[in-house]
């Protein structure tokens, strides 16, 4: 070998030893037989399956753009009706990622900024509180300490903005993190006001169909009913989600595996994403602060990859959905693209969702069950597959 050859590889040898040492490295999870996606799958969930009784659940994975999906059990007892992965399932919470998303879409499109104060865009709501409080604060819990839920005194929309109007804060805007429906169901409305529509539609219409979601859905059709699961309930009822003030914003959505996998491919840069939708993505994505091991995005909360299952537990505990938390605002925001996991949890009275991606890693996994069980046990199969996948 030539002198020059061998002082071309000795300047190049730092680099390829970085790409190799470097979690989640530019060639992700790696090809992985069906095989050994469903086996990891079976040996986190089928002990779940059993430990809390769960009618059925469907699991979706998605490693750099393919996709694998195992069914289990019945998305209705009576009449007997298999899962499948178009089984539609209440996504409880993850709604609140869409919600975040048509907001940063509609910053894309000039109609807002996130840094606008909520009364800009909700005029009726002038000289409340509210005039000191940005629409950013709103999409991550920080506003200064919403209820977790709508209350229920409130029946109309008129309660509804009477009840902002005079809302006290507990603290200052970006102070403390207080889990919040009320929260984000403002941001939907401030969002569906700023792009002059109503927000069902909007989403249904518009936010859905750019992101290539074909069976996600608000308001269920008549068409996609069948497929519709029944959830359960600590008594073994079946049960749907009851409407409620903000309940679109904050908890309505619909979907299925396969739909779900796709949105986080969107997030991950697989598949035909339009720029201007990439950019919303994105900006969901961004680390605005932290609060114990947690990174709290719009709404999207992470850790830094790869992370120990205490941490994700940790940031997924009881008290931090229930309790407010002090929170460090990070300056500048962490954008997207460094090396973290991305996760949600969803819930109603009858289902129990879970979502988590590794960007970097081009891999995620989606679990939908039709029974709200607890969400330790989800993060923790969640990231037992996923670990599992990505050990090079």
């Amino acid at each position: 070998m030539s002198k020059r050859a061998i002082r071309f590889c000795t300047l190049l040898m730092p680099f390829f030893i970085g790409l190799l040492s470097t979690p989640g490295s530019l060639f992700g999870a790696g090809p992985r037989s069906e095989a050994e996606v469903k086996k990891a799958i079976e040996l986190a969930i089928r002990p779940l399956l059993e430990k809390h009784g769960i009618p059925g659940m469907a699991i979706g994975v998605t490693i750099d753009g393919k996709r694998y999906f195992v069914e289990y059990g019945q998305a209705s007892k009576q009449p007997q009706l298999s899962i499948t992965r178009d089984t539609l399932f209440e996504l409880g919470s993850i709604s609140k990622t869409f919600t975040a998303t048509l907001a940063a879409r509609a910053e894309v499109d000039g109609k807002l900024s996130l840094n606008d104060p909520v009364t800009k865009h909700l005029p009726e709501l002038k000289g409340s509180a509210l005039d000191r409080i940005r629409l950013l604060e709103l999409a991550t819990h920080t506003a200064g300490g919403f209820p977790l839920q709508v209350p229920e005194e409130l029946k109309t929309r008129e309660d509804l903005m009477t009840y902002f109007r005079t809302w006290k804060p507990q603290f200052p805007p970006g102070v403390k993190r207080h889990y919040a429906n009320p929260s984000i169901g403002l941001l939907g409305v401030a969002a569906a006001k700023a792009l002059g529509g109503d927000f069902t539609a909007l989403m249904e219409g518009r936010l859905f169909p750019e992101l290539g979601l074909k069976r996600t859905f608000i308001k269920v059709p008549p068409a996609a009913l069948p497929t519709y699961a029944w959830g359960y309930n600590r008594e073994d009822k079946p049960v749907r989600v009851n409407p409620g003030l903000l309940d679109s914003e904050a908890y309505g959505v619909k979907s299925n595996t396969t739909d779900m996998l796709r949105l986080i491919e969107a997030h991950m840069g697989i598949g035909n994403v339009s720029e201007k939708l990439s950019r919303a993505l994105k900006t969901t994505r961004t680390g605005y602060y932290k609060t114990g091991e947690m990174i709290q995005d719009m709404i999207w909360e992470q850790y830094p990859y790869p992370a120990p299952i205490e941490k994700m537990l940790a940031g997924n505990a009881p008290a931090v959905i229930f309790e407010p938390h002090p929170v460090t605002p990070i300056l500048p925001p962490i954008a997207p693209g460094g090396a973290f996991i991305i996760n949600k949890t969803g819930s109603t009275n009858g289902f129990g969702a879970y979502v988590a991606f590794i960007p970097t890693e081009r891999i995620g996994i989606v679990m939908l069950a039709n029974k709200n069980y607890p969400i330790e046990s989800r993060v923790r199969a969640g990231h037992q597959v996923l670990t599992q996948l990505t050990a090079h």
